[in-house]
């Protein structure tokens, strides 16, 4: 499976991002400045450059000069999000995993907007993941997600849609069987691991799951 590495321009305090050689690395908009401090060379820079450090934007018009397939100009005002117009073309070159740095944090509209990015992912048959140093968030959909006995720290819920039904929970400090979820009550906040091998089902519907570390 095909990893595609999205780095955006929210916050990104991740200690390192890890990259392989046959990933596709996309820089983000003002995504680049961050790839620079990681010292990552991204495949492609796609933006409108509304969110680019002036200070990169001569580095970037030299990249687009010697090599111009490296960099996608994108227009101003459009229907896509810089995010998922990089998401489109990932999902073009046959990627099928996609890792998003830089993501959170900054306007909530922008992580929101991300959020949905997720949902997007999921419905082209891919899966992505929200990234940051003490978070992720994903999204799974009539599927059964298992985590490992060493999984610590919380693992929120949250319906995606009116509801989701069928969830169950197990092996986590809070369970529940063949229960539901309401997009006005946020009853699946805060669940903890507890050292066992755990799983959440959602038999129909769509949930946003975060994971989190204890501060």
């Amino acid at each position: 499976m095909q990893r595609c590495i999205l780095i955006g321009a929210g916050d990104c305090s991740v200690q390192k991002i890890e990259t392989k050689p046959e990933d596709l690395v996309i820089a983000v908009d003002g995504g680049y400045d961050t790839c620079r401090k990681y010292d990552i060379v991204p495949d492609l820079i796609v933006g409108d450059f509304d969110s680019a450090q002036e200070s990169d934007m001569p580095q970037i018009a030299e990249i687009a000069k010697i090599a111009p397939d490296h960099v996608v100009v994108l227009p101003t005002e459009k229907d896509d999000t810089d995010m998922l117009a990089a998401i489109r073309i990932g999902l073009l070159e046959g990627c099928q995993e996609f890792r998003i740095y830089g993501g959170m944090g900054g306007r909530l509209e922008h992580t929101l907007a991300n959020l949905q990015c997720l949902i997007y992912l999921k419905q082209c048959s891919a899966v992505g993941y929200l990234m940051d140093d003490k978070t992720t968030a994903f999204v799974m959909q009539n599927e059964t997600v298992w985590f490992k006995p060493e999984a610590k720290g919380f693992l929120s819920l949250f319906s995606i849609g009116e509801k989701a039904s069928g969830v169950t929970i197990r092996n986590l400090k809070y369970e529940m069987q063949n229960g539901e979820i309401t997009n006005s009550f946020p009853i699946g906040i805060s669940n903890e691991f507890i050292g066992k091998r755990s799983s959440v089902t959602v038999e129909q519907g769509m949930l946003a799951v975060i994971l989190s570390e204890k501060e």
